[in-house]
């Protein structure tokens, strides 16, 4: 597949898509009806489907009987942790090898033309990206998304919250399911700017944006505090009416998903002619620039507080600009 036929490359080989980025066309004036019945497939396929097969399989053969988790007990606690492990083992291993060891499809669609494992650099441990984000992606990411996991299933096994059936509440359930994707991602836009403030940013989030150049293993490599942030999105179950297989989908919205906007191509070539787009441009721009696209652009958060980078020069310059405007209220400010 010839990457040209829907973007440009540099000079220094990096890719970008030929096309503005735009906006989903929820929550716009006057509405667009036929726009948002285009788009709607993209928010379901691949991505999203596949997360609720994973909830799925994991509720119904993968999670331990009810009576098992109203006890704390090491036992089940390490076994989730040891599922989780395997998924992401799965997940992001089959990516980084397809795309990162065996480079099956070169710099096609590689948004950055570099490679990571060739960028040495200090602020990395051992000066290699991919061998930090491992260590901080099993030492803290994991713990900490099944120390989440095991909690809301604790608090469901023993009546603790507003848990209900399919049965009970088949309308609610559906529709809390199918929201669920664009709530993760203004959870995500929330706490995103919160450790950007410059104190936060500093001692938190500075180590995921030291993978400037994201690979999969990028993708849950973040301070411990930002991991307790991260995956504090699935506290909602325990505060509007849900069920289990919604935790577990909400989970994989957040840690599976996570490679989805790190995985560095635009899409995955499955064929001569057809691939899997992943829509991790929005993201990638974010890592490259810091300060825009703070969400991916299901919720319009970022185009209606200012922050919105569609990838252009028009993009850079309404970028320049606000860092322009941002520099001289600085300097305006008297010294304390």
């Amino acid at each position: 597949m010839d990457d040209l036929r829907f973007g440009t490359r540099n000079k220094r080989g990096d890719w970008a898509p030929k096309d503005p980025l735009e906006t989903a066309p929820l929550l716009v004036l006057p509405p667009r009806p036929l726009k948002f019945l285009k788009w709607l497939p993209g928010y379901f396929l691949p991505w999203n489907v596949a997360f609720m097969a994973i909830a799925i399989v994991y509720w119904l053969w993968l999670t331990p009987s009810t009576e098992t988790m109203k006890t704390l007990s090491a036992g089940w606690i390490i076994y989730l942790l040891l599922r989780n492990t395997a998924a992401v083992l799965l997940f992001y291993g089959v990516l980084e090898i397809r795309l990162y060891v065996q480079r099956k499809q070169g710099t096609s669609f590689k948004f950055n033309g570099k490679w990571p494992s060739e960028n040495r650099s200090s602020v990395f441990m051992f000066k290699s990206q991919n061998i930090d984000n491992i260590i901080r992606t099993f030492a803290t990411g994991l713990p900490i998304w099944t120390a989440y996991e095991v909690f809301g299933l604790w608090c469901y096994a023993n009546g603790w919250g507003p848990w209900t059936t399919f049965a009970a509440h088949p309308i609610w359930l559906v529709a809390f399911g199918l929201v669920l994707p664009i709530y993760h991602e203004v959870h995500f836009y929330c706490i995103h700017r919160l450790i950007h403030v410059p104190i936060l940013y500093k001692w938190v989030h500075s180590v995921h944006h030291n993978s400037v150049n994201p690979s999969p293993w990028s993708s849950l490599s973040m301070h411990p505090v930002e991991h307790l942030l991260y995956w504090s999105d699935s506290l909602i179950h325990l505060i509007l009416p849900s069920h289990p297989l919604l935790l577990l989908y909400n989970l994989q919205i957040t840690g599976i998903g996570a490679v989805v906007g790190h995985v560095g191509f635009d899409k995955i070539v499955a064929g001569e002619d057809t691939a899997v787009e992943t829509h991790a441009f929005a993201h990638y721009l974010h890592h490259k620039y810091f300060e825009v696209n703070y969400g991916d652009g299901t919720v319009p958060l970022d185009r209606w507080f200012g922050t919105w980078h569609d990838g252009t020069k028009a993009g850079d310059a309404l970028m320049d600009a606000r860092f322009q405007q941002k520099q001289a209220k600085m300097n305006a400010t008297p010294p304390v």
